[in-house]
């Protein structure tokens, strides 16, 4: 474990499922909080003992929850988000900063709802379970500095993070948020082709999951553009170029393309409603 911060305040969770678990337990493990300055509540015996498990504090109340915290993260599904802020609306105050990461909520609606205009938006993706998340902020216009460094803290614990404007949002969604499943689909499209060329199929799976992940980590790491990464391993007559002729004849890159511009509008369909 990490050292811990000299930083310390209280940590609530309005919401105990597993994006809430992930960050909990990314903020544990890096030291930037201890466990016992996180609190969360739940109905369900199970929750408790999961969160319990890594020294969380587990209160009996949503209200209870927002008094004992010093930033409150609303990690609730967005169809309940309106009422849970509605009823903790007579025990919120400037003096607590509200994290939302309740997709398509905006910004002037956690404000309507919650009586709070010191608030910050995240949207984070599904790879913080594994501490590989990509994060996107959005600091409403009562939040300090200080507040911006302490959210920004949380949620390097659990990955990377960025600063953008909210009319970003629904374009981060159909990118980073829906984009870890066009991942999937394309591992799972890697081992199927290794399978079809004659490998075993839990070498392929293995071999198509590794590539991906080096794949991506040049990217990160070098610094270099994915086109001038894809032309060093892309010999005259080779095999790459051969396959990547395929892949340019099915529209590979459009395809993807498409994906997100309608991950993009659906969100945006979806925060309107």
């Amino acid at each position: 474990m990490a050292a811990l911060s000299m930083d310390v305040y209280k940590l609530g969770f309005i919401g105990a499922g597993n994006m809430a678990e992930s960050i909990a337990r990314g903020v544990a493990k890096s030291g930037v909080l201890p466990p016992a300055s996180i609190r969360t509540a739940h109905r369900s015996p199970e929750r408790h003992l999961v969160f319990e498990s890594f020294g969380v504090k587990i209160l009996e109340t949503n209200a209870q929850i927002v008094d004992d915290s010093d930033i409150v993260v609303l990690s609730v599904k967005p169809q309940v988000a309106k009422q849970v802020l509605l009823d903790l609306k007579p025990f919120l105050s400037e003096e607590k900063l509200l994290v939302s990461i309740a997709a398509g909520i905006k910004l002037k609606d956690l404000q309507e709802w919650s009586g709070q205009r010191r608030i910050i938006r995240v949207m984070p993706n599904t790879p913080s379970a594994v501490g590989q998340a990509a994060s996107v902020m959005c600091i409403g216009e009562m939040a300090t500095k200080k507040d911006e460094e302490r959210v920004a803290s949380l949620f390097k614990a659990i990955g990377k993070v960025w600063t953008a404007d909210e009319k970003y949002f629904d374009a981060v969604t159909g990118l980073s948020g829906s984009g870890p499943a066009y991942i999937f689909l394309a591992i799972e499209a890697l081992a199927d082709g290794g399978v079809a060329a004659g490998l075993p199929r839990d070498l392929a799976l293995g071999l198509a999951s590794q590539t991906v992940l080096g794949a991506a980590t040049m990217v990160n790491q070098t610094g270099k553009h994915p086109g001038q990464l894809k032309d060093a391993v892309t010999s005259p007559a080779g095999t790459t170029i051969a396959g990547i002729q395929e892949l340019e004849k099915g529209a590979f890159r459009g395809t993807i393309m498409s994906a997100v511009v309608a991950a993009t509008k659906r969100c945006r369909e979806l925060s309107q409603s």
